[in-house]
Formats: structure tokens, sequence, C-alpha cells
């Protein structure tokens, strides 16, 4: 058995650490629920770490590898992605690294069909306008919108959530294109080239992973390819959207709206979003299901218990 203790970067939940408390494993854990560890209290944390548990707001390098020391011998992301985990350093060291895909594909694609839905029939905004206590009277033109029948959704980076926004998305009679290196269709889905969907979709749709080629995937040029009455959700990586662009582009009406639940560089957003009207935020809750966070939780702390009992986890990354 491994020597060293078992460093969570977070509380995960009642029932997650008690099967932690249960192993008779030596745990630490940041004491801070709702914020993440500074570098400096990471780096303390790990020293001498077996197995690190951490979320998608800690930062995973070459340097922490190296501070926790080569007893090393898991990084478990309560995550889909691991673009804060540097997977090369962690392989050259010997760390396995885990996510939590599956977990939580409806709940993320839940919130994507809800930011659309939200945009499209500004909810938000008549939201806020009953609130600050507007005078009003039922009119055909008041806060109207755009129906969801009949528009085309495309789909980047049609993985597991994208398929199913996707699926979501037929059911409200939208046509549904994704984008792919070549045309093709195959399950009720047209593929074709980026360039081409940014032309074509109505809502374009963003599950992507965030990688060195999918940075600004969606940059300034793509925007002014995207038709003028276009949508854009975003509920993958911020960084996959060059915010600059864009917001000059939705300032300018040269698209319609944007439902961002990922930021640039989150946790700060961008100044000029927050002075638009045709835009809908929200603070990464794309897995915000209690079932689903609880999910996630419990198979970052399955994956890290097998590895540190010598038993292959459930789903690696760089296995």
């Amino acid at each position: 058995m491994p020597t060293g203790h078992l460093y969570i970067t977070r509380d995960l939940g009642p029932e997650p650490m008690r099967i932690l408390r249960n192993s008779g494993r030596e745990l630490v854990v940041h004491p801070h629920r709702d914020l993440p560890p500074t570098r400096h209290d990471l780096l303390n944390g790990v020293s001498g770490a077996a197995g690190i548990i951490t979320l998608l707001t800690e930062v995973m390098n070459a340097e922490l590898f190296d501070r926790a020391g080569p007893q090393l011998q898991v990084v478990s992301a309560v995550s889909v992605g691991t673009d804060n985990v540097d997977i090369e350093a962690a392989r050259s060291r010997g760390i396995t690294v885990t996510n939590t895909p599956d977990v939580l594909t409806d709940a993320t694609a839940d919130l994507a069909m809800g930011l659309l839905l939200a945009l499209n029939r500004r909810i938000v905004e008549a939201d806020a306008f009953l609130r600050r206590g507007e005078s009003w009277s039922w009119g055909p033109r008041v806060f109207l919108g755009r129906d969801l029948a009949g528009e085309v959704l495309g789909v980047v980076g049609y993985g597991r959530i994208g398929e199913a926004v996707a699926k979501r998305a037929r059911a409200f009679g939208m046509r549904v294109i994704a984008a792919g290196s070549a045309p093709t269709a195959s399950g009720g889905v047209e593929r074709m080239p980026l360039s081409q969907l940014l032309a074509t979709a109505d809502v374009i749709s963003l599950h992507a992973p965030l990688t060195a080629q999918t940075r600004h995937l969606i940059d300034a040029e793509g925007i002014a390819t995207m038709k003028p009455g276009a949508v854009i959700i975003n509920t993958a990586r911020g960084q996959l959207i060059d915010e600059d662009a864009l917001v000059q582009a939705l300032k300018a009406k040269r698209i319609r709206g944007a439902g961002l639940d990922v930021f640039e560089n989150e946790p700060l957003i961008h100044p000029g979003l927050l002075e638009l009207d045709n835009v809908v935020l929200t603070p990464h809750i794309g897995s915000a299901g209690e079932q689903t966070r609880t999910g996630m939780a419990l198979l970052a702390v399955k994956n890290a218990l097998a590895v540190l009992d010598g038993r292959p986890p459930v789903t690696p990354v760089n296995g």
C-alpha cells in the first residue's frame, strides 16, 4: 500500500466524504468548501501525498507533482475535462490521471438547452423588466423572441454531451448539424466543416475539449461568418471563444446573443458581457445538479482509492 495521505482540494459532500473516511486512509481536506486553495496552500497540502482528488480550479503541473514527491500515485479529477492537469508531466512520473465522464452528460446538456431557451425567449430580460416595476400590458410584440422549432442547431464537439444536446434539440423540432472534417450524414445529424457550420447554424453550441488546437476556436474570423441572427451557447470551456471578439460582435448586433456558463478568464467576467442584455450568464453550473455532482465525486473517489489499492481505475485518462 502506498505511503502518504490523500489530499482533497474541496469537501466533496456527505456520501463521498463518508467513503473516504471509512477507507482508513489519512485525509487532508482543504477547509473551505466554496473557495479553492491558494497555490501556496495547495503546494503545502500535496507535499507527501499518495493521491490527490482535485476540481477543475486547481492547476496540476510538474511543479506540483514534484512538490508532492515520488510517492504520488494518482490525480483524480472531479470533471470530464482535464485541461488543468499536465497529462504528459504526470505520465512521465508514473502518475495515473482519472476523470469523471458520462456522469454529467445530461446535466450539462440540460443547462445548454436552458441557456438557449432563456436567450431565445428572452426570459432573463422579461424577468428583470417585471422586477423593475415597469408598467406593461399584453401586446403582440412584447418581448418577442424566437421559436426553437425549425431552427438549425450546430454542435461543435459531437461527443457525449454534444449528442445529448442534439437529442434534446430534436425534441424541440430543431434540425441538428455537427462540425466534422468532411460532409457526412449519420443518425439524423449532418456533418460539415466548422466554417460551413458557422455560416449555416442559427444556434451554435460548444462542447469541444480545451486543447492548444481549440483555444479561440471561435475567433473574430469565425464570428464574422456566423448568420446575423445567430446565437452561441458555451457550456464547455471559456477559452474556446475569443471573448473580446464576441463582445464586439454582440455590441454591434453582428450576432443576436450568447448564453455562457464558462468564461475565458474565469472566474473573472469580461466587463463588456455584463453590460449587454442579449447575453445570459451563469457561473459554471453545467454539472450543478445535486445527483450529478454527487455522482461525479463518488466516481472520483472510486478512481483514487482503486489506484491507491493497486487496482485499475474506472475511468483513466492516461492509463
